[in-house]
């Protein structure tokens, strides 16, 4: 039986949709148990209104709440018995295979990692967001959880996104390519250049450099950048992606009203609003640590909930630290220390 532990009380709409959420995933996938974190006395007063808690939801106590605002470092110092914490910790105890939390992505990273670890020889942890392409999904890695990169970091990036594919997504060769301003290799700043450089020593499906509108043409399955370029791409498509299809919507509204075509319309944006709608993808896996940690949205519903859940059963499944660190072993030993030294003087020019 897996066993999943959700951070009831993190996110914007914590913790009805949390709970409601819960309750979809456990009614859907009875082979997993769902340790619902959080405060108790709200977590009965949502199940009160939802009906029934199934059977394979435990309700784990914690008195306190990290919230969006606060600090990371202060958040550990102050809480340590939050949702969010205890959540983790039990990840660490072994009493649960993955945690999952949409709240203080900050605190989420700097907790998972201080509390569980890197998995050997990994030097930073990293975000993997899917992005929807022409063709499927494209993760793009590293989304935020490190804004200061070596080609080492982004190497290993490149390397757990890959093996997440294989393993938890079932793409059996994926493509790897590194964010550039321009498809050539000789384009980009030094740290760009030099990851690159190191990436065409392994015998990952390397294809080089992918600019910015490469990752919605399906180019590749994974795409790596450092974390703050990560993060803004994010934000932008996100933000990009709502502003045009609420603009679509306007005016199909306007345009048919009157329309025999009026349905139509409607059915075909809905597909596209089904297709970049964050909640379809649940959330991303924080790759790199010694336990499967999964980041939701903010502004996760019970439909993001859900798909989160059945994202940490499918790493739980596949024992995804495990097949990462394997992973991480074969690709690296073609890469030698003075490959290692050179690109880490590289970026410090």
């Amino acid at each position: 039986m897996i066993k999943i532990a959700l951070d009831a009380m993190g996110g914007d709409f914590a913790p009805a949709e949390t709970v409601r959420g819960a309750v979809l995933a456990a009614q859907n996938n009875p082979d997993i148990t769902i340790l619902l974190v959080g405060t108790p006395d709200a977590l009965e007063k949502e199940f009160a209104s939802v009906g029934a808690k199934p059977k394979n939801i435990e309700i784990i106590a914690s008195s306190q709440t990290v919230e969006m605002s606060e600090s990371p470092v202060d958040a550990i110092r102050r809480k340590p018995d939050s949702s969010l914490f205890k959540s983790i910790n039990l990840v660490k105890s072994g009493e649960a295979s993955a945690i999952i939390s949409a709240g203080n992505t900050g605190a989420a990273v700097a907790g998972a990692t201080m509390i569980l670890g890197f998995l050997p020889n990994v030097k930073r942890p990293g975000i993997a967001i899917p992005v929807p392409a022409k063709n499927g999904v494209c993760y793009v890695i590293d989304a935020g959880a490190n804004i200061y990169c070596n080609p080492l970091h982004l190497l290993q990036y490149g390397i757990m996104a890959s093996v997440y594919c294989q393993q938890a997504k079932n793409i059996p060769n994926p493509r790897v390519g590194v964010l550039n301003i321009g498809e050539e290799d000789s384009k980009g700043n030094e740290l760009v250049k030099q990851t690159i450089e190191l990436f065409r020593k392994t015998k990952l499906n390397f294809v080089g450099s992918v600019e910015g509108r490469g990752i919605f043409e399906s180019l590749c399955e994974v795409v790596v950048c450092e974390g703050f370029v990560g993060n803004v791409l994010l934000k932008t498509v996100e933000g990009l992606a709502e502003f045009i299809l609420q603009s679509i919507f306007a005016q199909a509204e306007n345009y048919g009203k009157d329309s025999a075509n009026a349905e139509m319309i409607k059915k075909i944006l809905g597909k596209l609003k089904e297709r970049t709608d964050y909640a379809e993808y649940g959330g991303a896996p924080l790759l790199g640590l010694n336990g499967i940690v999964i980041i939701s949205h903010g502004r996760s519903n019970a439909k993001a909930v859900a798909n989160a859940i059945k994202v940490a059963a499918e790493s739980s499944r596949h024992n995804l630290p495990e097949e990462i660190n394997k992973g991480l072993n074969e690709v690296q030993q073609h890469i030698s220390w003075m490959d290692i030294l050179k690109s880490w003087r590289a970026t410090r020019k």
